[in-house]
């Protein structure tokens, strides 16, 4: 009997790139229930230090309280939702909305709602910030959960169990760094053009001239977990190359941690629509190294940043002209892509089979209303939102 050869498994069609009924989905189905991977608890020294994001259109910021406690919240002050925060980094005593004054305590508490003191029926209890689920791992990144649940639907230990407890992390001192600088890009490009280019090294011999100069390429492999991709390969053991020990790990959906001796640096791959994303960086100094070293690692790492742009950018040029829709990818070179192909498209079916189901959108992040006088505009902007073909689109 003559062998049956079967073609080798092909990236996601080029419409999951491409199309922006998928990237309203993968808001929903993924963005707003699974854990993120945000920044790391060396951003915020102080009560009152904090940082703002937003990751795929929803807003939040994280912020230390006078009990030393990471807090985060969605970044809209609940009177007539403008932002609590306006700037990037800061720190603040108290948050004030530059609306109408309504301030908040670091823990999301309303402290004051200028002349609702004598309004019946108001409780200023029942309008502090809306929270957001928040974890630190055991090495101090910080992660969120925008699922509006109280409890959240996909748990962390299900995908990232032990990405913090690797035992080749156990060199790098968390305690021995401290963080520099954040700096960020904007890509014309899908977030998983990028992650699919982060998650093989099948190009970098093509690619990256500076990490074929110091890696053997033909050693590198990956180990998926469940929602994590450890990424490995040995140095080629250059005097010159002060990176050391690395350890990059991917952790899904849109971030990476690439650990050094002399420097980390924290990756988040934001979509902002179906064909744009904003590429943004952490850079954590280790505290005995040298301006030199640090300043050589930075350079290294920023040209590497800037060559993958440049491939996703123009990759993402043929994907969306339309003549392309898939290719294969090769079962060891690129079995990284290959998994986080497999959780994509998962999630995305499992949560689409729930909104056919139910027949309209279902957005996780979505904070119900509370108040029952506005529920008969609710139902009224659902049935205008379905005649229009649009589902149950209407989101805060």
């Amino acid at each position: 009997m003559a062998n049956i050869k079967t073609k080798p498994a092909g990236v996601l069609p080029a419409s999951w790139y491409s199309t922006g009924a998928i990237y309203e989905l993968e808001r929903r189905a993924i963005f707003a229930k699974c854990w993120l991977l945000i920044t790391h608890e060396l951003r915020f020294p102080a009560a009152g230090a904090y940082a703002k994001f937003t990751v795929a259109g929803y807003p939040f910021f994280i912020i230390r309280d006078q009990q030393g406690n990471l807090n985060a919240f969605l970044n809209v002050c609940r009177h007539r939702a403008f932002p609590v925060v306006l700037n990037d980094e800061g720190t603040a005593n108290i948050l004030a909305c530059k609306y109408h004054g309504w301030s908040y305590g670091l823990s999301g508490k309303l402290a004051k709602a200028p002349r609702f003191d004598g309004v019946d029926g108001f409780d200023k209890s029942q309008y502090g910030l809306f929270k957001v689920h928040l974890k630190v791992d055991e090495r101090g990144f910080v992660w969120i959960n925008l699922d509006a649940s109280e409890n959240v639907q996909v748990k962390w230990e299900e995908l990232f169990d032990s990405v913090d407890t690797q035992s080749r992390l156990g060199v790098f001192n968390m305690k021995n760094y401290r963080y520099d600088h954040s700096w960020d890009m904007d890509g014309e490009y899908n977030w998983k053009t990028l992650i699919d280019n982060y998650n093989e090294c099948y190009h970098c011999s093509v690619a990256h001239p500076g990490i074929a100069k110091v890696t053997n390429l033909e050693s590198y492999d990956v180990k998926t977990t469940n929602g994590f991709i450890e990424h490995y390969a040995e140095s080629k053991g250059n005097p010159a190359d002060v990176s050391g020990n690395v350890a990059p790990t991917y952790l899904f959906p849109n971030s990476s941690i690439t650990m050094t001796d002399h420097y980390f640096y924290l990756m988040r791959v934001v979509p902002v629509s179906a064909t744009r994303v904003s590429m943004q960086y952490e850079v954590y100094r280790n505290v005995s190294s040298t301006d030199k070293d640090f300043e050589e690692m930075d350079k290294f790492f920023k040209q590497v940043e800037n060559e993958d742009k440049y491939l996703c950018t123009n990759a993402q040029k043929n994907i969306n002209a339309g003549g392309y829709v898939t290719g294969p990818l090769h079962p060891h070179r690129e079995k990284g892509v290959l998994h986080f192909k497999s959780l994509v498209k998962r999630l995305l079916v499992e949560h689409g089979e729930k909104e056919k189901a139910s027949s309209g959108e279902i957005n996780p992040a979505k904070r119900s209303p509370d108040d029952a006088d506005i529920a008969e505009e609710e139902l009224f902007c659902k049935d205008v939102c379905s005649r229009a073909g649009g589902g149950a689109g209407c989101t805060w």
